[in-house]
Formats: C-alpha cells, structure tokens, sequence
C-alpha cells in the first residue's frame, strides 16, 4: 500500500516543478504526477521566453528542462502517470481530510495537501474542417509544426501574446504570414505588436474570423468572415496555427473545488480553494496574467501555505 503524503502535485509545469522545489526544501513527503512524459507544461512549445528574469531568450523547451533537473536535484519524485479520479474523502487524519487520487492504471494515492497545476489545453475554433485537418495543415503550436511550412504561406489567428509570438516565430521561416484578428487591435505586449507590424512578409487582417478551414486531406485555405462588415473572403494558405487561448483542465475536480464561469478553480495569489487542503496553482487557477513567473510564483506560494496549514493541524 501506498504511502500517505503531504503532498500531491498534479502536473509537472512551472506551477508544479517550482512547488516541487519549495516542497522538497520544506523536507514534505511530496511526490509529482504528470501525464506527459515531458515536464514544462505548455513551455516546452514556446520558441523563446524573453521575459523570465535573469535568463532572456530562453528557449521554452530548455526552461521547462531546466527546471526538471532542478527538482530531480533535489530528489523530488515524479511518476509518469494520468489522474483519472480525485476527491476529498471523508477519511480523516487528525483534523485533516485526505486526498485520494486514482491513476489511469488504477494505483491509488492519498495525500494530506493536494496542488492542482493541471494546467490547461488550447481552446479550438470549432469550425468546419478544423477537427478533419488537425495535424494536416492544422496546428496548435507554431514552434513543434512551424518548420514543415518553411517557405510556404501560413496564417495565425487570435490577437493575444502567444499569436503575436507564433506570427514571429512564422515570419522568420515563411514566404507570408497572415494575422486573422476578431478585433481591431491586438490584445498582446505592445513590445511584441510593434515588432509583428515591422515584419514585411505579415499581412493583418483585422475584425475578422475564421468560417471553415478549407482542403481535401490538408489545408489550402480559409473562409472568412468580416465582423463588422459581415463581408465573407477567401485566402489560399498551406497552413493555420490556432492560437485563440486556453481551457483549463478542471473538469477532474469540479465536484471538489469551486470554479468560476470559465472553470478555472478558485484561488488566490494564496492558492487556497474551496476544499480544506487543496491548493490550485499555475494556469489552472483563476488570475489575472498567466505567465511563466506567475505560475512559478503559484507554485511557492501553495507550498508555503499547505506547509502552514499542515503545521497548524498536525495530529
């Protein structure tokens, strides 16, 4: 039988590898579970970090990596393993309710504390011909499928940091880049939109959406549709990088822990939710910026608070 722990931390992000480190340095029986073989979160498919303090131009990749090897340094453990079940049982230890979680093959866990850096996936246009052409011209992730479209033409929609950022990274490898935007003017740093309009081979084509994505087994073009005007186009391009943000995967512990609208889980900067002893932490949780420091800075501020409740109710 499995041990009980102090802690569980659901994903291996920079929300869970930080409160890895703080938990490890906290001397807490802590073990990490992450469904991915690879830690980082959605770090690991970002070209480049350029606001991390003290390390500009990270590659994402080699960040999430880095930090992965700072827990494994001070021997946190980790297993390679998809959370299937989670609730607040009433077993009791002391005036502590435990955690229990089922993996996917079956192995049961219980823990005092619980921090949830689940994380979140991207959110889909949901569109005609996006779920027939995903991984045929249809991407996610403009720096793990950029490179097959060296060259060629391609198009990213949304109006955010990580749209800006992926029609960077585009523009470098691609003849053209097109922008498609709902609104009138972008929603990321103003330091990324003044680079992205210098780029001669980006085209912006604002107040507009996606209506299908067109092709027969790959993609050679869109549908579009102008918000304002209601005027319907066409644009022929190899390929499309959707980038209109993220959806939290909560759905595991709605029946725990409060959510808001959205589903992000109900936390503070404290990472407290709802259920006694379940800290949520990184992108999962409700904030205003989602970030690689913020999530970091989740991450300690979860464990620093389990330990305090912890110490408080300690049989």
């Amino acid at each position: 039988m499995n041990p009980v722990y102090d802690m569980i931390i659901i994903g291996s992000g920079p929300a869970g590898l930080a409160a890895g480190i703080y938990a490890k340095r906290a001397e807490l029986s802590v073990l990490v579970l992450e469904k991915s073989p690879v830690s980082g979160g959605q770090i690991i498919n970002t070209y480049e970090v350029d606001n991390y303090p003290g390390i500009p131009g990270v590659n994402g990749f080699d960040l999430g990596m880095k930090m992965r090897e700072h827990c494994e340094t001070l021997q946190v453990p980790f297993v390679n393993a998809e959370v299937k079940e989670f609730s607040v049982t009433d077993k009791m230890e002391g005036e502590i309710p435990l955690k229990r979680i089922v993996t996917e093959d079956l192995t049961q866990y219980e823990a005092r504390t619980v921090i949830i850096a689940a994380g979140a996936r991207n959110r889909t246009l949901g569109v005609p011909g996006e779920k027939e052409l995903t991984g045929r011209g249809v991407s996610y992730c403009a720096t793990c499928d950029g490179a097959f479209f060296r060259n060629r033409v391609t198009a990213v929609v949304g109006g955010g940091d990580v749209a800006v950022e992926d029609a960077l990274f585009l523009a470098r490898l691609c003849r053209k880049v097109y922008v498609i935007h709902r609104r009138k003017e972008f929603r990321a740093a103003r330091v990324l939109c003044s680079r992205l309009l210098a780029m001669e081979n980006v085209e912006v084509i604002w107040d507009t959406v996606v209506e299908e994505i067109c092709g027969e087994g790959q993609v050679t073009g869109l549908k579009l549709a102008n918000v304002r005007t209601e005027e319907r186009s066409e644009i022929e391009v190899d390929g499309v990088f959707i980038a209109v943000g993220t959806v939290p995967e909560s759905d595991l512990y709605k029946g725990s822990v409060q959510t808001d609208q959205g589903g992000y889980l109900i936390a503070d900067e404290t990472g407290r939710t709802s259920a006694p002893g379940v800290y949520a932490a990184g992108d999962i949780r409700t904030k205003q910026l989602r970030q690689v420091i913020t999530a970091a800075s989740d991450g300690a501020n979860s464990v620093f608070t389990a330990e305090k409740y912890l110490n408080e109710h300690r049989i």
